[in-house]
């Protein structure tokens, strides 16, 4: 008897081990998954992080159109576009107050809707072309991935394709501004020193390149911005359409006395020198503009206004003839910029306007822009 309870108490204990080690290996399981759960969901939020980071993801270009009402090189920017697979671009378009992007007014998908809701009217001459400027670039800011800043013309086209103008713009921290010294013309008012001193007055073309740091000392000046609107202005002369005679011959009297301030020219160039970020700045644009065809018969070619290129303009040879250029010649400072892109000598201009859309039609059909091509020649 004795015996038989001595082995029922060794069965008990050994069946309580047992359990408890069954419960050690159920609890060992339950932690050992937990822990596993929770490595799982870690890692998953970590790399949701990640992907939310704007560090991270790629860095965008802003391409922001100045347009009279619609664009009507849209589609030449759409097979731009389509170079790009990996949303590196936004684009905005500032265009007269009320104007929709839509199925009806645009062609190409990419400008569906990216007009701005808040834009003002704008006339040529005026601080309206610099404030619409500020309206874009207060936009594109919103997005934290937009790192650099391209003010386009409804004229402009592309000379490159996009992988090629992508690398070529984010190759240098620099902002690309065409800016130098404004001494041979009256455009300059005293009026606005001492805010606007003469030393920090510089002159060049309004289609600039902006690094972030710069688009938001643009948008947020409160003082240079004040002095344009009062004292930069177009003068009647230059704004009242002149007759074809007087293009050659005639000579406005008294001109030391007229200020013919054009605001996009001196703005954004006069602000960041005034600021002390010349050397922040690489002082050329990214854009051509012809001003005169000396071999053209066509005085309508000859005046205050770029040269705007037509159907029979548009060719291989022009655009390769644009594409050559790799210097530019600063009179006024007695400097010649030769362009380079990552410390090598290279093409000075990856935009070029003022095309009609029938050029610019022919020009992607006869695939002079390369646009659609990964391989880019003369680079």
């Amino acid at each position: 008897m004795g015996l038989k309870l001595i082995r029922r108490s060794n069965s008990q204990k050994s069946q309580h081990r047992w359990k408890i080690k069954v419960f050690a290996m159920m609890l060992f399981v339950f932690f050992f998954g937990t822990l596993v759960l929770m490595e799982t969901q870690y890692n998953r939020i970590r790399m949701l992080a990640l992907l939310s980071d704007p560090q991270v993801q790629n860095p965008k270009i802003a391409f922001l159109f100045i347009a009279r009402n619609r664009l009507p090189l849209d589609i030449v920017w759409d097979a731009f576009f389509q170079g790009d697979k990996e949303n590196k671009f936004s684009i905005l378009v500032h265009s007269r107050p009320g104007f929709l992007l839509n199925k009806v007014t645009t062609r190409s998908a990419y400008f569906l809707n990216r007009q701005m809701n808040d834009s003002i009217q704008v006339d040529w001459g005026e601080a309206s072309m610099i404030q619409a400027e500020r309206i874009l670039l207060q936009h594109a800011l919103m997005d934290p991935l937009n790192k650099r800043f391209v003010f386009l013309s409804d004229s402009c086209i592309p000379l490159y394709n996009f992988s090629y103008t992508y690398d070529y713009i984010m190759s240098t921290p620099n902002s690309f501004i065409d800016s130098f010294a404004d001494t041979k013309e009256g455009r300059y008012n005293p009026k606005m020193d001492p805010i606007i001193p003469v030393q920090s007055w510089r002159k060049g073309s309004q289609w600039a390149v902006l690094n972030r740091k710069h688009a938001d000392i643009v948008v947020k000046d409160e003082i240079l911005f004040p002095m344009f609107q009062l004292h930069c202005k177009a003068s009647y002369f230059l704004k009242k359409p002149l007759p074809e005679f007087w293009r050659d011959q005639y000579v406005p009297p008294d001109t030391s006395k007229i200020h013919n301030c054009i605001p996009d020219e001196h703005y954004v160039q006069t602000l960041l020198a005034h600021a002390g970020l010349e050397g922040e700045i690489t002082r050329r644009t990214l854009t051509h503009t012809a001003w005169l065809i000396l071999s053209s018969k066509e005085r309508e070619r000859k005046g205050w206004h770029p040269v705007t290129y037509k159907l029979g303009d548009a060719t291989p040879m022009l655009i390769q003839s644009i594409k050559d250029i790799d210097n530019i010649n600063y009179e006024t400072e007695h400097r010649r910029e030769w362009c380079t892109n990552k410390e090598k000598p290279a093409p000075c201009f990856l935009f070029a306007r003022k095309f009609t859309r029938p050029a610019a039609l022919r020009l992607l059909n006869t695939s002079a822009l390369g646009l659609y091509h990964e391989e880019i020649s003369n680079v």
